[in-house]
């Protein structure tokens, strides 16, 4: 017992000296005007101390981030070739040697205390801001809603599905500083005025508690995007989709693309859940079914309770997986969801034979 409360009483300290040292260089250091230079030849001054990737943001310049700069994701990677300070640890799990070596960094790590120097890719620039108001708030489960965002004006927004957009979440309540979270979109391509968003509340969530309490239908709010490489591949493969709860929301979007597209390759969707009361869409993914003969939706539920009723597939999503797909089968696979349901899925799917290089994912 005095282990145990010797060691909480260490952490404690710990977490105390690491929130004053933060507030001692916010508020006590001062870096001054920084110079960025991005891709050598376009020059921003910002004012130092701030995260890379948040000084960016400042400057309309938008790096992917799914996690909204918590370094969980390792989606902002930006060369740095001078300035910068040394790699972190908190960067190393996300870099490969390769990276590493041609100085790759994530900008959510990387702080500006003086002249920094970067290379990013130039399509980033293209990258744009759009004001839009919330036209539809609707309950899918207990902690899951579905967000339509209208496109103000004459904007429109070119996407592809199973892209991500970056939503900014002002200053509320005890919130002082502005902050972006990424949710992937799940309209179809076609509909250029408007974005279908699946959001998951997460308890204590800076986001999502503004979305689940703070935002109402005919709000404003603005968002940037599109980002992310997670799209249908061109070929005739079977297609293998694997989400779980929010994770449904590109899945949404790529079936969208086959109908309107024609594509009738044979694709199956295996969505899980833990019980009834997670399971949402059933009868959009029923009416998927009619319009696209060679799809199947396989959801299943690992904890079914008794009132469920429950008559289809049990057990988790990756055993259900295991059960239905061959290992002969020339496939290719889609996965959004949880980092631990994704490294679980592409582990049951390279041991039915399919490469590394044909199994995509989108993480959160």
């Amino acid at each position: 017992m005095s282990v145990l409360i010797t060691t909480s009483i260490i952490t404690a300290i710990g977490v105390f000296l690491a929130a004053l040292l933060t507030l001692a260089e916010r508020f006590l250091l001062d870096y001054g005007i920084c110079k960025i230079t991005i891709n050598g030849d376009k020059i921003y001054q910002v004012r130092g101390g701030n995260h890379l990737l948040g000084s960016l943001q400042e400057q309309d310049i938008f790096i992917p981030s799914a996690c909204g700069g918590r370094g969980s994701c390792g989606l902002c990677k930006v060369k740095v070739l001078e300035g910068g300070g040394p790699l972190l640890p908190t960067e190393t799990p996300y870099l490969t040697k390769e990276e590493i070596e041609n100085h790759t960094r994530l900008a959510c790590q990387v702080k500006v205390r003086n002249d920094i120097e970067i290379l990013i890719p130039e399509e980033l620039f293209s990258i744009r801001e759009y004001e839009a108001k919330v036209v539809n708030f609707k309950d899918l489960t207990y902690d899951i809603k579905l967000i339509s965002l209208q496109l103000k004006g004459d904007e429109t927004i070119d996407f592809v599905a199973g892209q991500y957009v970056q939503l900014k979440i002002p200053v509320y309540g005890n919130i002082k500083e502005e902050v972006y979270r990424a949710y992937s979109i799940a309209s179809p391509e076609s509909n250029k005025k408007q974005i279908d968003l699946i959001i998951r509340r997460v308890p204590k969530g800076i986001a999502t508690t503004y979305i689940f309490d703070y935002l109402k239908k005919g709000d404003t709010i603005f968002f940037n995007g599109p980002y992310g490489d997670f799209y249908l591949r061109d070929s005739q493969r079977e297609i293998i989709y694997i989400a779980g709860g929010s994770g449904l929301a590109p899945i949404k979007s790529m079936l969208h693309k086959m109908i309107e597209e024609g594509i009738d390759r044979k694709a199956t969707f295996f969505f899980g859940c833990v019980s009834g009361r997670d399971l949402y869409f059933v009868e959009e993914m029923k009416s998927f079914e009619e319009k696209l003969p060679n799809f199947k939706f396989i959801p299943a539920l690992s904890n079914p309770n008794p009132e469920d009723n429950w008559l289809g597939e049990t057990g988790l999503i990756t055993e259900v997986v295991d059960r239905h797909i061959s290992s002969d089968g020339d496939y290719e696979a889609y996965l959004c969801g949880s980092p631990g349901m994704i490294n679980a899925s592409i582990k049951v799917l390279r041991s039915k034979g399919i490469p590394e290089e044909l199994i995509f994912y989108d993480k959160f």
